[in-house]
């Protein structure tokens, strides 16, 4: 358990319910949860620029490091289909993947195909079901995705200031409007009992929050003056208590409950609101394709990482189709901004590309 590993290291209790944020992000879990510790291991194992454990932001948005990947390979030669849906995995008579087929009926062709799409999406949707072992398919069908995210995207007309640290009076970012900011973290209780109003179909009466502000690090994100703030809360369950649906008026509702919690820390905050945009999970799984709206594709659940990770005998990015790889946040080692699933399946594609 988390709260075991962070009794033993820390006394101070808020100081441990801040890192056992990392251990629950994006996770439907509290900090009880049993396997939580590997999460906040998850989070904590990378670099930025050789410093260990180190976040950052993208300059120019997050779409910056899209374009930045799409420019790299189109300078190798790659051709790049935008806003293309893809119909299905092309299938030889052999049952090899030969390449995919938009849905406006143009075929592409390829002797390999990689997948950076859910496990379920690609092999589910994108593959006949009877060109798969009937094992693989219920494995797939099984695998948790339960996603407690709603992202909510802000546009403010001033910098939030917060009473535990009041801003300067030129208005200008302080080094704690550069970083991850948690709020409603004062106490692992109060996580495990937002956790626990989810598991009952409620959103969060306290939800945990982490708010960032990008454009004070990055001024072109917005207007002189203005910011943009992006929130990353939970707990929100996809589904809600007795079928009720999330529909604009709960929308509003949650989002103006992490509101409310964010006026208590930053009075003003409200009043400084020029727009939001409000994300919850099923909203994140109709517009960018996450089952369950989880960010991970697959939960990051110990009975669902490493050699099980989509499905067991499955993890070396490999498929039951030959020439299918799976080369996103579904395949090992799981999610987050490092590459490292889409870096290992193309080196495992080339090396059988060269054996072809």
């Amino acid at each position: 358990l988390l709260s075991q590993i962070l009794n033993q290291w820390f006394e101070s209790e808020p100081l441990k319910a801040t890192l056992a944020t990392d251990a629950v992000i994006g996770a439907m879990a509290s900090p009880h949860t049993p396997g939580s510790g590997y999460v906040l291991l998850h989070h904590v194992m990378g670099e930025l620029e050789g410093q260990r454990g180190a976040w950052g932001y993208v300059a120019g948005g997050m779409g910056a490091l899209s374009q930045a990947i799409a420019r790299a390979a189109a300078a190798q030669g790659a051709h790049i289909f935008a806003e293309k849906a893809v119909s299905h995995v092309m299938l030889g008579t052999d049952g090899r993947a030969q390449g995919v087929v938009l849905q406006d009926g143009t075929e592409v062709k390829s002797k390999l195909v990689l997948s950076n799409a859910s496990p379920q999406i690609t092999f589910l949707e994108l593959i006949p079901q009877e060109q798969l072992p009937k094992d693989f398919v219920q494995r797939i069908q099984q695998v948790d995705t339960r996603s407690p995210v709603t992202k909510i995207n802000v546009a403010v007309d001033r910098l939030p200031n917060f009473l535990a640290a009041p801003n300067a009076c030129d208005g200008q970012p302080l080094p704690h409007h550069q970083c991850s900011i948690h709020l409603n973290c004062e106490d692992t209780n109060l996580l495990h009992q937002a956790f626990t109003e989810a598991t009952h179909g409620h959103f969060s009466s306290r939800p945990m929050i982490e708010l960032c502000i990008p454009s004070a690090l990055d001024p072109g994100l917005a207007p002189q003056g203005c910011h943009v703030v992006s929130l990353f809360t939970q707990y929100t369950p996809y589904l809600l208590v007795d079928g009720q649906p999330w529909d604009e008026q709960t929308r509003n509702a949650y989002a103006d409950t992490v509101f409310d919690c964010i006026e208590a820390y930053a009075p003003g905050f409200k009043a400084s609101v020029i727009a939001r945009d409000i994300l919850t999970p099923p909203d994140i799984e109709r517009i960018f394709g996450l089952p369950g709206g989880n960010i991970f594709h697959i939960g990051m659940s110990l009975d669902q990482l490493y050699f099980a990770r989509p499905a067991p005998s499955y993890s070396d990015y490999r498929s039951p189709i030959p020439g299918l790889y799976l080369c996103g946040s579904g395949a090992h080692p799981g999610g987050g901004v490092m590459g490292a699933a889409g870096r290992n399946a193309a080196r495992v594609a080339l090396k059988d590309f060269r054996h072809l």
